[in-house]
């Protein structure tokens, strides 16, 4: 086992790395969207989802 880890350590190493970066990425989008924040540019008019996806829900 102790050569396996010996063997494979940048590979290790690396997946270790991307997976906390890819992590980091969900979480700051989770964040962003539970603070209303959202990847639209606010150029509706050239955006051809722009009467669903730029508008935000109206509460009542």
């Amino acid at each position: 086992m102790l050569l396996w880890l010996g063997e494979n350590m940048g590979t290790i190493l690396v997946s270790v790395i991307l997976i906390l970066i890819v992590t980091c990425i969900i979480l700051n989008l989770i964040k962003d969207k539970k603070q209303g924040r959202s990847s639209c540019g606010g150029n509706c008019a050239n955006c051809r989802m722009c009467c669903s996806a730029c508008k935000k829900p109206v509460r009542k």
